[in-house]
């Protein structure tokens, strides 16, 4: 049985409160679950954009949107975007634009701020004498899917008017106008034009979900504006954040800051408020001892007890989304005969576009779309057609410890904002209901808001660009919100020891500048321009292509891991699983691309491959611009002692990641302070080595686990970073 409490409850990202109707369900019987309800009802108009009337325009074109036409009438996939709640402020968003140099849009995700927004500024003209729109978002996914939509909705090739650009991959031309990028990709771009000259108005998508990267470009952002003061800059956001940037872009250094509700020229705050459905909140009566396993027993109960709609659940990585597909794929076989199938699907940021892509599509006739998706389907992208939505309570946030030089991805309880954007992907279409596996009290004590990430992240790629942009002195640069003093001490200390930076603190010529122009972060920009004097640049090149995946090359069906392990045998190397990926590579081009099964055969994933081999030739443009000649002959790793040069050169850049194997077969990193496993997925799980460098930390429950992992020896730490480790 569940019930209704009578509370006051905040209603996702508008500050208007809606009172809790206390109802008994009419259905007490369905559902077993142990639940607690509230409902959550629409918004009120809290605030509205002004009607401007200096413009004549602005009484013209009533559009659709402006008569109450329930959004369920529409037969198609997606919404006609004169019905999306933007389509009614089209006149004075433009005003507003031409008016003040920044505009801050507050609406919530699925009013079309993101598709419509730069359609309306190319209509209007901003794209004359050959200018751009670039619209940032704070992930790859929301920037080839959102481009992908706008390019289908102005009727053009992807590529072509509308494009995207994202790390290793620009599907954009010159006739390219409006352009979807990522925040990291146009800070690098200001590497080359300082003041992003080709772009007439630059859009910041996301904001409020403050990543480290468009925190960084808000700043330049507010820095170029002073040179150049017909750029326009839009920001999109909460409006929990909203005055927070009216404020950042208002105030100057030199002068005092003024108050929140003083008026200025500089930027605005416009308002679109979103047509929402009212949203049942359900909580669980006592804390699950297993989320993972609550959430698929809870999408079997809906599917077998709620009317139909497309189900959409809220998990921390890929490890948990693999478990639960394969938990409902084998649950949903056991359903009663007659009744319509589950269509489980991932969606998370590894996957490829067009293995994304699945989630937006219909599902088939008597099939219901049950999506489970990290954090990037709370904000960044809109999925019609969800009517359910179960919320696990946690996210994996990066956390970075500067005492242990650590970074790691940690499964944290999300904030009060986050649960609230989540149960808002539940009232699009039609009135929806949020299955909270935690109870009321667990989420009265979360955070407001996530910590920005600039307080919680490694900055040391992000201090290697300021200093490239020119900015030396990066204790001054205007950040929206200060990073701590410690981190920035261990970015400053890091970056000296790879040799990025001299005794003063400037960037270092020619190493340093060429790490911050390569697309990899500094450990391997460091290793990358160290391989020529190893003699294994061809070697290197090919580790940075494959650990910049951010996946894993290797196929594991259900119930097939021994098989997929016995593949990986074919191509293990006993140093560790960076020559085990070179062996792989090196395979597949050249047998992999000429014989159809190789890849079949060898449980590997062909398009990871695909986009490996073009990430290489990419990194391999790079250094060919810095005048660095590569030998491209396939020598064998272990040919003329390759394999020891390369894990020499693995050394250079990554000492800072380095840990000793103990007597019970864990690993400690060289301070003694955190103890690390070997990840299941490693080739080192259960081997023995005194003494290992690795690429990645994660962690999982209670332990700590590295990824990409090779063995080295302990003097090779002395010998390549002297000024990191001192022996006593």
């Amino acid at each position: 049985m569940w019930w209704c409490s009578d509370k006051a409850t905040y209603l996702e990202s508008f500050s208007c409160f809606v009172c809790f109707v206390g109802h008994q369900c009419s259905r007490p019987d369905e559902f077993h679950l142990n639940w607690k309800s509230g409902s959550l009802g629409p918004p009120h108009d809290t605030f509205s954009a002004p009607r401007l009337l200096t413009s004549p325009e602005l009484t013209q074109n009533t559009t659709m949107a402006e008569l109450d036409i329930g959004a369920t009438f529409i037969p198609a996939l997606h919404k006609p975007s004169a019905l999306l709640p933007i389509a009614k402020h089209r006149a004075a968003l433009l005003y507003t634009i031409e008016t003040y140099p920044v505009t801050v849009v507050v609406g919530q995700t699925g009013s079309g701020k993101s598709t419509q927004i730069p359609q309306y500024l190319e209509q209007a003209g901003w794209c004359s004498d050959g200018k751009t729109i670039a619209v940032t978002q704070p992930r790859r996914v929301a920037a080839t899917t959102v481009a992908a939509r706008v390019a289908e909705e102005a009727g053009c090739e992807l590529g072509k008017e509308v494009g995207y650009s994202i790390r290793f991959e620009d599907v954009t031309s010159a006739s390219t106008r409006i352009k979807f990028l990522t925040d990291g990709l146009l800070i690098r771009e200001a590497l080359v034009d300082p003041l992003l000259s080709r772009y007439s108005v630059i859009m910041v998508d996301e904001a409020h979900e403050r990543s480290i990267s468009s925190d960084i470009l808000l700043g330049l952002l507010k820095k170029i504006r002073k040179k150049r003061p017909d750029l326009r800059i839009i920001i999109s956001s909460a409006t929990l954040q909203a005055d927070d940037f009216c404020r950042f872009f208002s105030e100057s250094s030199e002068e005092p800051k003024p108050d929140s509700t003083q008026k200025t020229e500089t930027a605005t705050i416009i308002s679109l408020e979103g047509r929402t459905y009212p949203i049942d909140i359900l909580y669980l009566e006592a804390p699950a001892e297993d989320y993972l396993e609550k959430a698929v027993a809870t999408v079997l109960n809906i599917h077998t007890a709620e009317p139909k709609g497309d189900i959409l659940v809220f998990l921390t990585g890929r490890d948990e989304i693999e478990q639960a597909l394969q938990a409902v794929s084998e649950r949903s076989a056991q359903l009663p005969p007659g009744s319509d199938s589950i269509l489980p699907l991932p969606l998370y940021a590894g996957l490829t576009t067009e293995q994304q892509m699945y989630v937006f599509e219909e599902a088939p006739v008597n099939f219901r779309k049950v999506i489970f998706s990290t954090n990037i389907a709370e904000a960044s992208v809109t999925i019609d057609g969800i009517v359910y939505v179960v919320d696990s309570g946690f996210v994996k946030l990066r956390a970075y410890n500067p005492r242990t030089g650590i970074e790691s991805l940690t499964a944290t309880p999300v904030s009060k904002a986050s649960a609230a954007q989540r149960a808002g992907r539940a009232g699009r279409t039609k009135p929806g209901k949020c299955f909270r596996l935690y109870t009321e009290e667990a989420y009265r004590a979360l955070p407001e808001a996530n910590i920005p990430e600039i307080q919680r992240s490694n900055l040391a790629p992000f201090v290697l660009q300021l200093k490239a942009l020119g900015i030396d002195n990066v204790l001054r640069f205007d950040f929206l919100t200060a990073p701590p003093a410690e981190l920035m001490m261990r970015a400053l200390e890091l970056l000296f020891s790879l040799g990025a930076l001299d005794d003063y603190a400037k960037l270092t010529k020619p190493l340093g500048l060429r790490m911050a122009e390569l697309a990899v972060e500094p450990m391997m920009a460091k290793t990358l321009l160290s391989a020529p004097s190893f003699g294994c640049l061809s070697e290197m090149l090919t580790i940075a292509a494959m650990t910049s995946l951010g996946g894993n090359i290797w196929i594991q069906h259900d119930g097939e891991k021994k098989k997929t392990e016995g593949a990986k045998r074919k191509f293990a190397a006993d140093e560790g699983d960076h020559l085990t990926l070179l062996n792989a590579y090196q395979a597949f081009v050249t047998k992999g691309r000429k014989e159809s099964r190789f890849c079949h055969d060898n449980m590997i994933d062909f398009k990871a491959m695909t986009r490996a081999v073009s990430i290489r030739a990419q990194l391999k443009r790079y250094l060919e611009r810095f005048g660095i000649v590569i030998d491209e002959s396939l020598a064998a790793p272990s040919a003329n002692n390759k394999a020891e040069q390369v894990r020499r050169c693995l050394t250079t850049g990554y000492f800072a990641h380095a840990a000793r194997m103990q007597p019970d077969g864990t690993f400690r990193n060289v301070s003694g302070t955190t103890v690390l496993h070997a990840h299941p997925s490693s080739l080192m799980f259960n081997r023995k080595a005194d003494w290992v460098i690795f690429h990645e930390v994660m962690e999982t429950g209670d332990k700590t686990f590295i990824r990409d992992v090779t063995k080295i020896e302990k003097s090779w730490l002395l010998e390549y970073a002297p000024e990191f480790y001192k022996t006593r």
